[in-house]
């Protein structure tokens, strides 16, 4: 079986919601062709809906590596990045560090890799109004609003910290 026959076996895993077999048969046409960076891109993105981040990143890297020049696997690594960073960030509120300086520079950070990362302007305006600071709180959530406008969440956000700049 080459890498090609496993890859459709992982496809056909992933129509059965059986990530993990999914997972298997990537790994599998991985070992038939090492070097084929299409393949550690796909398993890179099946670990990621996973929620297995370190190995996802692993893979990425790796196709990006074997591409130098390939724009999407670059930019899927980023998104990758930026999901680590969020994540950091989380850690770095529940230990309730002081202030949350390093949350919000996590956060920031994520911004930059991933503009898109709707989850990490909402949390670092959480960030915000737990310091009190409801404007740049504000400010973060209307950037997520305009990328979003319909999400609920920061609608919610957005109206809680105008209601506090009022009062």
């Amino acid at each position: 079986m080459n890498g090609e026959d496993q890859i459709q076996k992982a496809y056909e895993s992933i129509l059965g919601h059986d990530f993990e077999k999914a997972i298997e048969w990537f790994e599998k046409a991985i070992a038939a062709e090492p070097d084929n960076a299409a393949y550690h891109y796909k398993l890179s993105i099946t670990f990621a809906r996973s929620n297995k981040l370190f190995q996802a990143i692993e893979h990425a890297s790796k196709a990006l590596d074997l591409e130098k020049d390939n724009e999407v696997y670059r930019y899927h690594l980023q998104v990758l990045h930026a999901r680590e960073l969020v994540d950091r960030a989380q850690k770095e509120i529940s230990a309730k560090s002081e202030h949350g300086e390093r949350a919000i520079f996590l956060l920031k950070e994520a911004i930059v890799l991933d503009p898109l990362a709707i989850e990490a302007y909402l949390i670092l305006g959480e960030v915000f109004a737990l310091r009190n600071d409801y404007s740049r709180g504000y400010q973060v959530v209307m950037d997520a609003l305009r990328l979003e406008p319909n999400h609920e969440l920061a609608k919610q956000q957005a109206a809680r910290y105008q209601l506090k700049l009022k009062l």
